[in-house]
C-alpha cells in the first residue's frame, strides 16, 4: 500500500511563477465583499490570490486532470475563466507528485497562470475507487487505474495539494451516498469534523504563506446535522467554507432548501462555495442565498453530448430543425464559436462525430457560464439583481431554442 508523503521538492520553486519567471512578493489570500443586493443575500466580492484576483460570484470550470476537456489554457482565458478546479485524486494517481513537483506545481505544469482550486479527492475516492474503507486514520482505497492500494489521510490530502501548489485547497471529507440514513450521515459528519481539524493542523505545519484552506460542511439532508457541521468548522476557523454533499441525486428542491438553510450559518466575511452545482437556474438561485463560488462538469459534459446553454434555454444540436440553420448557437454571443460557425455546421460535425465539435461546443458553454456570472455580478453591483433574476428565469422556461 502506498503511503509515501508528497512534497513540493524543487528548490526555489516559491520564487517562480507558472512560466518560470521570478515573481514579486507573494500575495496573501483574502476576500472582500464590495456590493450587496438590497432584495436578497446576493453579494459581489473579490478574492485575492498569489496567481491573481477572482471576482465573485464565480463559476469554476472543472479541469479534473489538469485540463478542461478539449480546451487549451489559452482558450480558457479567452472565454473568461478566472479560476479552474482540478482534482487531487486523479493528479495524485497520474502523473503523480514526483512529476508535478518538477514544475513547481500545477500552474507551470499545465501552463495556466491564473488561480487554481483543488478538491481533496474525497468524492472521487468514494465514487471511483474500488473497495474504499474508511477509518479514523483516513480512507484506504484501490486505484481505478492499476488496482494499487493507497491510504489517503487528511495530512496526505494537504501534502498532495501543497505539491500541486493550488491557491485554494480543500479539507478531506467523507462523502456519503444519497439517500443515507441519519446514523450513517452523523458518523460521516463526525469523521469529517475530525479530519478537518487534522487538515488545519497539517496546513499550518506546511503553510507556504499564500494559499487558502476551505472547510467542507457535510450533514446530508438533515438540517440539524448541517448546522452542527457548520458550527464545528467555524470554530476551527478556515479561510473559506464549502457546502458539500449536494447535487448527489437529491431533488433540486431539496438541494436548494439545504443550501438556503446552511449558507447563513457560515461567516459573511469568508467566501462561500457550493460544490458540484449546477445549472444556470441553480446558480442564480444560490447566488440569491449568498453563495460566491461554484463548480460543475455540466457545461463541458453537456457540450460533448451536443447540448449548449443560451440565455433562452438549452439547445440540443442533434435536433433535425438545425440541419439547415444558418444562425449561430446564440445570436449576439461574442464567443469564438458563435462568431464563426452556424448551427447547421455544428450539427453536421456532431452527427459525424468529428472531434472539433467537442471543442467548439465547450468554448460556447464555458463562455456562456462565465458571461452569465459576470452579468449576475453587474446586477448585484447596480442593485438590480432581483429584476435580472426574474427576467432570466422567465426566458429559461424553454427546453430548446426556437
Amino acid at each position: 500500500m502506498v503511503v509515501v508523503r508528497c512534497q513540493l521538492s524543487v528548490a526555489g520553486c516559491e520564487k517562480y511563477n507558472s512560466k518560470g519567471r521570478r515573481t514579486k512578493d507573494q500575495i496573501m489570500f483574502n476576500f472582500k465583499v464590495i456590493a450587496e443586493s438590497t432584495t436578497s443575500r446576493a453579494r459581489a466580492g473579490i478574492i485575492h490570490t498569489d496567481h491573481g484576483t477572482v471576482e465573485t460570484p464565480v463559476f469554476m470550470p472543472v479541469g479534473t486532470q489538469g485540463s478542461v476537456k478539449s480546451l487549451t489554457p489559452e482558450e480558457l482565458s479567452d472565454v473568461g475563466a478566472q479560476i479552474i478546479l482540478s482534482n487531487t485524486y486523479h493528479l495524485y494517481l497520474r502523473p503523480g507528485c514526483d512529476v508535478i513537483s518538477r514544475f513547481c506545481g500545477l500552474h507551470r505544469f499545465m501552463n495556466w497562470e491564473r488561480p487554481i482550486l483543488t478538491d481533496s479527492g474525497g468524492f472521487q475516492v468514494f465514487s471511483l475507487a474500488k473497495f474504499a474503507k474508511v477509518s479514523d486514520e483516513g480512507v484506504e482505497f484501490q486505484s481505478h487505474i492499476d488496482g494499487s492500494r493507497h491510504l489517503l489521510t487528511p495530512e496526505k490530502a494537504i501534502d498532495i495539494q501543497t505539491c500541486l501548489n493550488a491557491d485554494i485547497i480543500m479539507c478531506l471529507d467523507e462523502c456519503i451516498r444519497y439517500p443515507a440514513e441519519r446514523e450513517e450521515t452523523q458518523d460521516a459528519l463526525e469523521i469529517t469534523t475530525q479530519w478537518a481539524k487534522r487538515c488545519k493542523h497539517a496546513w499550518q505545519r506546511d503553510a507556504n504563506g499564500h494559499n487558502a484552506l476551505f472547510g467542507i460542511v457535510q450533514g446530508g439532508m438533515f438540517k440539524d446535522l448541517r448546522e452542527m457541521s457548520a458550527d464545528a468548522l467555524v470554530t476551527i476557523d478556515f479561510s473559506g467554507y464549502a457546502i458539500g454533499g449536494l447535487s448527489v441525486g437529491e431533488p433540486v428542491e431539496v438541494m436548494l432548501d439545504i443550501a438556503q438553510f446552511t449558507l447563513p450559518k457560515l461567516p459573511d466575511l469568508k467566501p462561500k462555495y457550493v460544490m458540484g452545482v449546477g445549472t444556470p437556474q441553480d446558480l442564480i438561485e444560490l447566488v440569491a442565498q449568498g453563495a460566491d463560488m461554484f463548480d460543475c462538469v455540466l457545461p463541458t459534459r453537456n457540450a460533448r453530448n451536443g447540448q449548449m446553454f443560451t440565455s433562452n434555454g438549452t439547445m440540443n444540436i442533434c435536433n433535425s430543425r438545425f440541419k439547415q440553420d444558418t444562425n449561430p448557437v446564440e445570436p449576439g454571443c461574442s464567443c469564438y464559436t458563435c462568431r464563426n460557425y452556424s448551427r447547421a455546421y455544428l450539427r453536421h460535425l456532431y452527427m459525424a462525430k468529428e472531434l472539433l465539435v467537442y471543442r467548439l461546443h465547450t468554448i460556447h458553454n464555458i463562455h456562456f457560464f462565465t458571461s452569465f456570472m459576470k452579468q449576475i455580478r453587474s446586477a448585484i453591483v447596480t442593485d438590480s439583481f432581483d429584476a435580472f433574476k426574474k427576467d432570466f428565469n422567465a426566458k429559461q422556461k424553454h427546453d430548446f431554442v426556437k
